[in-house]
Order: structure tokens, then sequence, then C-alpha cells
């Protein structure tokens, strides 16, 4: 792809920082993993029975994941992202919301509310001391107990305790992509 580093995502991490990435990246960022991730939204969603009417897009990268959801007939999406949103707007034609972990953890999108929460190959990036204050946020911007994380990830990172606010139901695995499915524990965060 035009532009990009040589060296691959985890390469160009090494080289330029996470941060630096995205920072100079980010309006050609691709998901290379993309055509996996569909298929582990799907069939997350087709064994969990869930319907979700709206969803929050947690890094939305250049909108794979706002793709797969609108064609599963998701009526509002917000995408949420610090650094792709030239991309996801040239993909989704919305505009991303540009903020980082920490500003979603300190209450950025405080009054909203979803079914469904995916944040797909980015949450094992969320500095450690971030991750419990940005799942308990998160489990507040649920709705209800019905209310729904998916994170999706080439790996077994993070590990998401009970005490941030989550409970795992299933969790699948696709071709090395795992998709983990959370129900929130309580919302009063």
């Amino acid at each position: 792809m035009p532009g990009q580093v040589e060296g691959g995502i985890r390469g160009q991490y090494e080289t330029l920082g996470v941060d630096g990435y995205y920072r100079s990246q980010g309006g050609l960022y691709r998901n290379p993993h993309e055509a996996v991730l569909g298929r582990v939204i799907i069939e997350v969603v087709r064994r969990s029975g869930i319907i979700p009417h709206s969803a929050l897009d947690l890094a939305c990268g250049s909108g794979e994941v706002t793709q797969v959801l609108t064609e599963l007939g998701v009526t509002r999406i917000d995408g949420v992202d610090p650094y792709t949103g030239e991309a996801y707007r040239a993909r989704t034609g919305s505009v991303a919301i540009p903020l980082t972990f920490e500003e979603v953890a300190l209450g950025g999108l405080e009054g909203k509310s979803y079914d469904l929460i995916v944040c797909s190959f980015a949450l094992h990036l969320v500095e450690r001391s971030w991750l419990p204050r940005l799942l308990h946020r998160l489990a507040g911007l649920t709705a209800g107990s019905e209310g729904r994380l998916l994170v999706i990830t080439p790996h077994k990172r993070p590990e998401i305790r009970q005490e941030w606010g989550w409970r795992m139901l299933e969790e699948l695995l696709i071709e090395r992509v795992r998709g983990r499915l959370y129900e929130p524990l309580r919302t009063d965060c």
C-alpha cells in the first residue's frame, strides 16, 4: 500500500511506536485480517442470538467492523478512533469520533448507550494501567444488562477480569483470530 512503512504492522509498531505508526499511517490503515474479522463477527452474532440496533466500533480503523455491522442491520454505529478518521470516512462515509482509549475511559462518550461494543485488534494496545478504568467505562455504555462487548484479537491478550465489569460468555477461534463475547456485570460505572 502506498505510504506504508516496510515490515508489517508489528514491525512498524517496533520502529515507530504504536502512537507514531497510527499518526503517520492512520489515513491509509487497513486491517490485514479483514476477511476473517467479518467471519468472526457474523459467527458471534449468529451463535449468541444478539440483535444489536446500536453499536460502538471502538478503534474503528478504516471501518471494517462498521461495514459488517451495517450489513447485519445495525442502524446506529459510532466509530471511535483518534488516528484513522480519514480512512474510516473514505470507506463508510461517516465521521469517526477522534477519542483515545484514555479519553473514552475518562468519559468522552458520556450519555451514549450501545447494544454492542466491538473492539477489533486494538484492546491489547491499551496501557495496562488504563485497562480496568476503560472496561468499567465501557460497561457503563452498554444498553442495560443486554449490552455486549466483543473483543477480536489475534492472540490471547488482553485478559479481561470480572472485577473490571465483564464476564466472558463465549470465545471462538477462526483462523487464529479470537472473538470473545462478554456481558456487563454492572452498569453503574
